[in-house]
């Protein structure tokens, strides 16, 4: 049966779905010799080059997924100019395809961050369709009044759309510092902060402690990676919408 290219690069492990469209659209992969087109549909067996390396007809290496302990001040990108650290740099090497992230933090947040060598299962993951629910521990300066609580999870319009918390409980704390407990389906551009900021509060920590059915473990201490067990790895394609693969590791 016959898949969009986009989509068996990425299961191949070459990087996100999105990563690989940008690929196909620089003109870097051919398909039977010619260069492919952008959606169009590729069956098993054919014949796939990217960038001078044939795939070749083995069934992909079983899918991995990584949970990462992201500490803040390290950077989501696989390169940066400023010589900042990078969450890549910590994880552990693999022979074919290379580790998609599901989902950024920004460089001074911290927490759970999920790494997969199927960019398909990222893809998935990451779409606003799958309403798949990210938690956060976030500390604010002061206390928010009880309206900006249910603003906050009413609504709020925000310069790219409107957005809301589906989920925000009172954690406590002391002084000047309060923490809250809040869940959101999407994953824009800090949006968590954005959304505190719309009812004049400033976030000054912020912890991604789930991400799905995934909860960031206490054992897991920041600046570390941890195999994500086979029983929870096939949840994750589950709460995705994807049938899980025999075989994971």
């Amino acid at each position: 049966m016959s898949e969009k290219l986009q989509k068996v690069l990425a299961q191949r492990g070459l990087g996100s779905r999105r990563e690989m469209e940008r690929v196909i659209l620089a003109g870097r992969v051919r398909v039977g010799g010619r260069v492919a087109t952008l959606g169009e549909r590729v069956n098993p067996g054919e014949d796939i080059v990217v960038d001078g390396w044939r795939l070749g007809h083995k069934p992909p290496p079983p899918s991995r997924v990584l949970m990462y302990h992201k500490m803040a001040g390290e950077m989501c990108t696989r390169s940066d100019p400023k010589g900042r650290p990078l969450v890549f740099d910590k994880l552990p090497p693999i022979r074919q395809g290379r580790w998609v992230a599901v989902g950024r933090l920004d460089v001074n947040s911290s927490g759970l961050m999920l790494f997969t060598t199927d960019g398909e299962l990222a893809a998935r993951l990451m779409h606003p369709s799958s309403e798949i629910v990210r938690r956060y521990a976030v500390r604010v300066l002061g206390r928010a009044h009880p309206d900006a609580l249910d603003q906050l999870t009413r609504g709020v319009v925000l310069e790219d759309g409107p957005a809301h918390f589906t989920d925000m409980q009172d954690a406590g704390g002391d002084g000047a510092n309060h923490w809250y407990q809040v869940s959101i389906m999407e994953g824009r551009k800090r949006e968590v902060r954005r959304l505190f900021a719309a009812v004049g509060l400033v976030v000054s920590r912020l912890i991604r402690i789930a991400y799905g059915p995934v909860d960031l473990p206490r054992t897991l201490r920041p600046g570390c990676s941890r195999a994500l067990p086979a029983p929870a790895v096939t949840g994750l394609y589950v709460a995705a919408g994807l049938s899980a693969p025999q075989k994971t590791r």
